[in-house]
């Protein structure tokens, strides 16, 4: 990844642009699991196997919208000692190999303040933030921190979210427009109707649209592609892998790392 481009929005849009032809692959970490330090290992892995970006995970207390093997994932991180600053020191290693969007619930953020937050984020070259729980009416503070500290904040759309409201985050989406396959809390399933949920969603936005949420193996990446995506997020399977190689006394970051370069041949033209 060039260090020429200065801002978050604009790595981010790097990423995309390089992954032309193709659905960039954007896997999911969870910070401080199954520690700190194999967590980033892991994060380099994705980038060892053909990932374009990273989502990284805060641990919380309460993830709304995480299933069971993220949720198990996040408190095996915080027993483990993961904390906010740590989870943004993972980010800062990784920012120099692909662009990492962290995935923070709202409390931490509020807590900080957010325009100390977005300058935390930017000083570690951490290019974009989601943040599932913030709703549209409360974004606006937010996206003016981030975007006077150039980083990206990617909102989401649901299958149920409704066209005017649609319209009304697709106009504020920075960096790539987050697309909730399906209704519920991640983990691995089969999707909907991604064809029409994604041209509806492209719809209201000039932003790049990722799909998250279900999927876990190439040909659902593959078919989230061919049905218009411009981006795969792949969480849940990742997270099980890791775990269950450490729960193996393997090396989680080898086990991911396999299932990431099956997930970028999958993308291949």
């Amino acid at each position: 990844m060039s260090t020429a481009t200065d801002t978050g929005v604009e790595r981010i849009a790097a990423a995309f642009a390089g992954a032309a032809g193709r659905a960039a692959l954007m896997p999911y970490l969870m910070g401080g699991f199954p520690d700190v330090e194999t967590s980033a290992r892991i994060g380099e892995a994705y980038a060892d196997n053909g990932a374009d970006l990273v989502e990284l995970g805060v641990p919380f207390s309460d993830p709304l919208a995480d299933g069971p093997v993220i949720h198990a994932a996040g408190t095996r991180a915080l027993e483990a000692g993961s904390t906010l600053h740590r989870v943004l020191e993972v980010g800062a290693r990784l920012a120099h190999r692909l662009p990492v969007v962290l995935m923070c619930y709202a409390n931490p953020i509020l807590a900080r303040g957010v325009e100390r937050f977005a300058d935390e984020l930017a000083v570690r070259r951490i290019s974009g933030l989601i943040v599932p729980d913030l709703p549209l009416e409360e974004a606006p503070a937010v996206l003016a921190a981030c975007d006077e500290a150039g980083i990206a904040l990617v909102p989401l759309a649901a299958p149920t979210t409704p066209e005017d409201r649609l319209a009304a985050i697709g106009a504020r989406a920075r960096g790539f427009l987050y697309t909730v396959s399906v209704t519920g809390t991640t983990g691995e399933r089969s999707g909907g109707d991604a064809a029409a949920l994604i041209a509806r969603v492209k719809a209201s936005t000039a932003a790049p649209v990722a799909l998250g949420f279900g999927i876990s193996t190439p040909e659902q990446a593959r078919a989230a592609a061919d049905a218009g995506a411009d981006g795969v997020i792949v969480g849940s399977r990742l997270v099980r892998a890791a775990a269950e190689a450490a729960d193996a006394g393997e090396d989680p970051a080898a086990a991911v790392g396999a299932v990431v370069a099956a997930l970028a041949a999958g993308l291949v033209r």
